[in-house]
């Protein structure tokens, strides 16, 4: 591994040991190399915040693989709207090589690095698409498709819901990953969304050393749907 990579490597595991979470080493691998393909694409595209390049591991590879602990078991297919860098399409794909995924971005520049990351990190379990979620096109070649919908902070839970419903399977989760007082924006897609839902979760992303209390807010929402 060059030396970027494995300072990536060791940070990683640490923070996995920490916290009693222990993907495959060869995983541990592919997620350290990820994170040097994002700091590297960073300097020409705004990927993730310039200023947290320092902290990739904890706030992006780390968070996104640990909420994989929270998806169940029986999800196959699944959908990562808004993924942005790849994030957090491209941990789960590398941690739950069973599931397929497909990561869509509205924005092409982002799109084509996340295209060049797929590549160099040989996922053959990905798909990834330029488009909006709520295209016309998107919608109906992916019509009841996926058993899992995954999001990282993109738009309210009211929106993704509603982006999700068309295609989700009869029976699904969403899950979006959230930072600060979710209370009210919970309520509202809950009260909106009440016939969909069976049952809502949400799971405080606490984690040493640096989060120990969630001091951070960061959250994960789970709600089981069922049409």
């Amino acid at each position: 591994m060059v030396e970027v990579q494995e300072q990536y490597y060791k940070e990683l595991q640490s923070f996995c040991w920490e916290n009693g979470f222990n993907p495959d080493p060869m995983k541990v691998e592919r997620l350290a190399y990820f994170a040097e393909l994002v700091a590297e694409k960073n300097e020409k595209v705004n990927l993730i915040s310039r200023k947290d390049v320092d902290s990739i591991i904890e706030n992006h590879i780390f968070l996104s693989s640990y909420v994989t602990k929270y998806i169940p078991e029986r999800c196959t297919n699944f959908l990562d709207i808004g993924t942005g860098g790849g994030f957090p399409g491209i941990p789960l794909a590398i941690l739950k090589p069973e599931m397929k995924g497909v990561l869509i971005d509205s924005i092409g520049k982002k799109i084509d690095a996340v295209k060049e990351f797929v590549d160099r990190l040989k996922l053959s379990n990905v798909t990834v698409i330029n488009d909006r979620v709520e295209s016309p096109e998107f919608i109906t070649q992916y019509t009841e498709s996926f058993d899992l919908i995954i999001s990282r902070a993109t738009v309210p839970l009211i929106i993704l819901f509603r982006y999700a419903l068309p295609l989700v399977k009869g029976k699904a989760f969403l899950a979006s990953i959230k930072g600060g007082d979710i209370d009210e924006e919970l309520q509202k897609t809950l009260l909106k969304y009440k016939a969909y839902i069976k049952k809502s979760t949400i799971f405080e992303l606490f984690y040493k050393p640096s989060n120990v209390r969630n001091q951070k807010g960061k959250k994960l929402v789970l709600l089981e749907i069922q049409k």
